[in-house]
């Protein structure tokens, strides 16, 4: 156990790493991170930053020097240099997990191996694979590369009618530079994810599901409680739990899942860190996922993850910034609001600049208040 007054060391600087942190030094706990950037989000509220790539095993050594936990808040680290860490200090969630979680070919076998709920998928590596997934899922299929690809980035659509137009030659483009994961388009109702936690003394707990929305491949926005039927709530907090159990995860595991127009529940991708479908838990759960991810890696007890209020977030792009700055004061008038930004040095199109929060009464309540805010802005 890593008593408050601990150093606990960040894979990662970026807006989970700053928030993950300020829970940190909110409870009493010194924060090292490193990351590519010296002024990186987390930058402004750690003691200390190590710069250096993810694959960057010297620097991955120097964070991990004379800490007593490290944790991280991105997946896509070198497996060399999460070893290097594990050797000189407790690496939660750990190296394997993040191994196979980082590259969606592994994860993807891994989970339909262990019997979780997958829809219909290939793993292709050549243009012969490509050709045999179409014939196999059909002519609606998403092609996902292995390593690296987040917020859309990284996909090709092949849609029925032009299995060899443009979204097949972008496959084989994406393809060529290593294996991908062909995924068969399914009829959508929703789509949920379900933040799971384990300690190192095995203690395991789940927060409700989140409902997300999605436009062009980046979350819009979240809301707690996702109002999906009991079972299928029940059977998704149960998947997430076992999941994080089967993989020996120490932290956090969010699960994203497909909820299809006939009811079934099948699971989409993985996150072994904090995920922004679950910003708003720092304000309608009893712990925010931030302090549940500090309280893992330290092996403290975990927080409860009860829902005390419907809570709902949106997030902010840089596209808000292409005309000036935004109105906040404006945002901020609407009850219930509250505005995280992350000290992004410059806003670009499609990044991530902060979220808007609120609570409300009701889901639809809580929803409807950041979206009034947003408009606002």
């Amino acid at each position: 156990m890593v008593k408050p007054g601990g150093l606990l060391a960040i894979l990662g600087g970026g807006q989970l790493g700053r928030m993950m942190a300020m829970a940190a030094r909110t409870m009493g706990y010194h924060v090292r991170v490193m990351d590519p950037q010296a002024k990186c989000p987390a930058s402004f509220v750690a003691d200390e930053v190590v710069v250096g790539k993810w694959d960057d095993v010297d620097a991955a050594r120097r964070l991990a020097a004379g800490a007593d936990a490290v944790t991280l808040e991105i997946e896509q680290i070198g497996v060399d240099a999460l070893s290097a860490v594990a050797a000189l200090a407790p690496l939660r969630p750990g190296v394997e997990p993040v191994r196979i979680i980082q590259d969606k070919t592994l994860q993807k076998t891994w989970l339909a191996e262990h019997g979780f709920p997958v829809g219909p998928f290939r793993v292709v590596r050549s243009e012969g694979e490509m050709s045999e997934a179409v014939r196999a899922l059909g002519e609606d299929i998403f092609l996902k590369i292995g390593r690296g690809g987040y917020d859309g980035r990284g996909q090709a659509r092949i849609t029925p009618g032009a299995a060899r137009g443009a979204g097949f030659q972008e496959a084989l483009r994406l393809i060529a530079a290593g294996p991908c994961v062909a995924e068969q388009a399914l009829a959508l109702d929703c789509e949920i994810s379900v933040m799971a936690a384990r300690n190192p003394s095995g203690e395991v707990r789940s927060y409700p599901a989140a409902r997300n929305h999605h436009e062009n491949q980046i979350l819009a926005w979240s809301v707690l409680p996702a109002g999906v039927p009991d079972d299928l709530e029940r059977r998704a907090e149960r998947i997430a739990a076992e999941m994080i159990a089967k993989l020996k995860i120490e932290g956090l595991l969010c699960i994203e899942f497909f909820v299809t127009r006939s009811g079934e529940l099948f699971v989409n991708e993985l996150a072994p860190r904090p995920h922004n479908s679950y910003h708003q838990s720092e304000r309608g759960c009893v712990t925010s996922q931030f302090e549940q991810a500090v309280r893992a890696a330290c092996n403290l007890p975990l927080g409860s993850t009860e829902l005390i209020s419907p809570c709902a977030i949106v997030n902010l792009l840089g596209d808000l910034w292409q005309n000036g700055e935004p109105d906040f004061p404006a945002a901020l008038t609407v009850p219930g609001v509250r505005l995280h930004l992350y000290e992004k040095l410059a806003p670009r199109p499609g990044r991530k600049m902060g979220h808007l929060s609120s609570v409300g009464r009701t889901a639809e309540e809580a929803l409807e208040r950041v979206l009034d805010a947003k408009q606002r802005l």
